[in-house]
């Protein structure tokens, strides 16, 4: 199969980006569709991503201080009405279980969409004195939530997560918990990931239901659109006080104590795709790669080829996520195009002239540079490539947001930026609400946060011309 037609089962990214996500989830192996209408399959591949994801994240929780624990699934319906401004944000994705085999039951169940509520019970019932605290929890879950509309990883009715709940004796304490958990998701986009990000503040609209406060790390795809990658919360003493939550304080006065939440998802997967793949396929950053360097054997049947390309598996496999490809009943060609298609980031090609000549020819995903390396010297080669690699998918989503970010003084510049180039744009706002809900009325763009890293561009509103002091970034979302 020549490598033009291999490349036609996937939709050209210019041409179809949503068609093509879907090509690269199905043709890549990482997912598929199941009969269970808005909810998909994870295959061996996807999984082993959200594996690596799952943890670098958990042991970076673990070195802040972080113990994982397990809450029930399904939530009463009499608990998950104790706050009112959560339930009223979820009410549309809630799904229940209303009988148990062939009875009805005395109180419908809710599935849980966030832990929340069932987690407060639970803390009520484990803390006495300001000597318990802090409850540093998190637990590693899935949760349904009803959408409307779904695509893989990105937007599924049931989904793999973590949520962390932690409770502190002081508002100060918890701040800097949930600001700590912000930086560990940055470190997570960025160090693992080679998605550069936005860090900052959501608006009072586009907060989390129940929450004083929602913080969040943006990234930007391919086609200009936002991704919120991951979200902490300060909910303050607004869960505390809805499920009666106190300890005896110092002075042995009873307090309620102060509350964050925060978590990432499987979207994180959508988020390698869209961020760094191209028309040949995936593009996976080395460190989250099921398989970081795949050897091929050229003329696999000549004497030698096959023992060569196993030794050099067995020197590297202690090291590194290696995979040999030994198949013969399809061309070298066909092996190229197949792990191209799969996104490993490095790939091997050894044949019988390179073993006379003491080399190999090592093959960058990235980039598609080849280079003639002497075997003795692989080794080296491979770890400062694969440091690389991960530089420059980093740099060259980097470029992408600043070349996709503009700037807008009014209404009809912002609306000109927006159709002519979909990305970002960095516009002043004066707080309202109604300018918020105006804004997207007319171009679909939400506000995606206030970021902490705030700008001089202006002194007035984008959308009404009133005094404003917030710069907000803008743009359609996924």
């Amino acid at each position: 199969m020549k490598k033009d037609e291999f490349v036609k089962e996937i939709t050209n990214i210019d041409d179809d980006f949503a068609r093509w996500y879907t090509d690269i989830v199905i043709k890549t192996e990482l997912a598929d569709y199941t009969d269970t209408k808005g909810c998909i399959a994870i295959k061996p591949y996807g999984y082993s991503i959200w594996e690596n994801i799952q943890n670098y994240a958990d042991n970076l929780f673990k070195k802040s201080g972080v113990k994982n624990t397990y809450f029930p699934l399904l939530i009463p319906e009499s608990m998950l009405q104790k706050e009112k401004d959560h339930v009223e944000g979820f009410a549309p994705e809630v799904a229940w279980v209303t009988e148990a085999g062939e009875e009805k039951l005395e109180e419908r169940l809710c599935i849980r969409p966030t832990s929340e509520t069932i987690i407060m019970t639970m803390y009520k019932k484990w803390l006495s004195s300001w000597r318990d605290l802090p409850f540093v929890y998190n637990q590693w879950c899935n949760v349904l939530r009803w959408e409307k509309e779904t695509r893989p990883f990105l937007r599924s009715r049931e989904f793999l997560w973590q949520e962390g709940h932690t409770i502190h004796e002081t508002k100060e304490e918890a701040i800097e918990r949930t600001l700590k958990m912000l930086e560990i998701y940055v470190d997570v986009a960025e160090n693992f990931l080679a998605i550069p990000v936005i860090k900052g503040i959501k608006t009072e609209t586009e907060k989390f239901a129940g929450a004083d406060r929602t913080y969040t790390i943006e990234a930007m795809m391919y086609d200009g659109k936002a991704l919120q990658l991951g979200t902490s919360h300060y909910f303050g003493q607004n869960f505390t006080k809805a499920f009666d939550v106190k300890f005896q304080d110092r002075d042995g006065k009873q307090k309620y104590p102060y509350q964050t939440s925060w978590g990432i998802s499987t979207r994180m997967i959508g988020a390698i795709i869209m961020a760094h793949g191209d028309n040949r396929g995936l593009k996976l950053p080395p460190k989250v790669a099921p398989i970081q360097v795949v050897i091929v054997p050229i003329a696999i049947h000549k004497d030698g080829v096959k023992e060569k390309a196993e030794e050099i598996y067995n020197s590297l496999k202690n090291k590194y996520r290696v995979e040999i490809d030994l198949k013969d009943q399809v061309s070298p060609g066909y092996k190229f195009n197949y792990w191209e298609m799969k996104g490993v980031p490095i790939r091997i090609e050894i044949g019988p002239r390179d073993i006379e000549n003491g080399v190999c020819v090592v093959v960058r995903r990235d980039t598609l540079e080849k280079s003639i390396i002497k075997l003795e010297e692989l080794e080296n080669y491979i770890d400062k490539l694969l440091n690389n690699i991960h530089e420059n998918m980093f740099e060259k989503c980097k470029k992408r947001m600043v070349q996709k970010t503009t700037t807008a003084s009014n209404l009809e510049e912002f609306q000109n930026n927006m159709n002519e180039e979909q990305g970002f744009i960095k516009a002043m706002w004066c707080g309202s609400s109604e300018c918020e809900a105006k804004i997207k009325e007319l171009t679909t763009a939400k506000s995606r946060c206030m970021p902490f890293e705030q700008e001089n561009i202006g002194d007035v509103c984008v959308c009404c011309g009133k005094k404003a002091n917030k710069m907000v970034i803008w743009g359609k979302q996924y």
